[in-house]
């Protein structure tokens, strides 16, 4: 049985989520993966939806994750992932998707069908990137943004069009995202969560972003320090240390 030596450095237990519409192919991913002496737990999910919420509530080191899905496919879990993020491999019998996938910083990107050295080099690539990421590691700049947010949320997935969003707050480890259909938390960082939301977005506080098309008025106030009221009447405040790059971005 093929088997690379796992890394020292590696995690001691690697617990891995398999995400995947067909009965078959996550039967053969859990197969392959009780084999590694490192895998503590493996989970599944069915589709999207599942998925996100597994990942919320169990937390894997990996996931293993379909792209062609129903309602809700893989490369939209990637964007919706929760901090801080599992390593990703996208598993697809379509190589168009590569690109996307590597923009959303994947370990490795396994064709089906696939044969076991090949699922091995994935593996292999999943520990590496365990034992060597960094916070840079969960989202890379340049990657494409995002047009939903999927948040799990007490057995329930909303879906949440960026379009909608009017502001974002931090929330301790989550934020709170202001939408036209309401407010959302979601476990998430704000320096975490705005690259994937492209240029619509700007930082005005450190404790806050706007979507740059939402701001109808700057209000000026003391010592350099301004207040955004946006589209509904919602009032933000932008600090000095951000008021020029929100000015330039309007």
């Amino acid at each position: 049985m093929l088997n690379p030596a796992v890394p020292a450095a590696a995690p001691a237990a690697v617990r891995i989520l398999i995400v995947d519409d067909e009965r078959p192919a996550r039967d053969k991913l859990a197969r392959l993966l009780k084999q590694q002496p490192d895998v503590a737990a493996i989970e599944q999910a069915r589709d999207g939806i599942e998925a996100l919420e597994r990942i919320e509530q169990w937390k894997p080191d990996a996931v293993f994750l379909d792209i062609q899905m129903p309602e809700v496919n893989g490369m939209e879990v990637a964007a919706s992932l929760p901090e801080p993020q599992p390593v990703l491999v996208f598993v697809t019998a379509y190589d168009k998707f590569a690109l996307q996938a590597f923009d959303a910083n994947a370990a490795d990107y396994l064709l089906k069908p696939y044969d076991e050295a090949r699922f091995l080099r994935a593996m292999q690539r999943v520990r590496e990137r365990l034992a060597g990421r960094t916070t840079a590691d969960v989202f890379p700049a340049g990657a494409a943004p995002i047009d939903r947010l999927l948040i799990p949320d007490r057995g329930v997935t909303k879906v949440v069009p960026v379009a909608e969003i009017l502001w974002i707050e931090t929330a301790d480890n989550y934020v709170l995202i202001h939408a036209a259909n309401g407010r959302h938390l979601m476990r998430q960082t704000l320096s975490g969560l705005l690259p994937r939301l492209g240029n619509a977005f700007v930082r005005c506080h450190r404790r806050a972003a706007v979507c740059v098309a939402a701001v109808e008025q700057v209000v000026a106030l003391e010592k350099g320090d301004c207040e955004l009221v946006l589209r509904g009447g919602a009032r933000v405040a932008c600090s000095r240390q951000y008021r020029a790059e929100v000015v330039g971005r309007l």
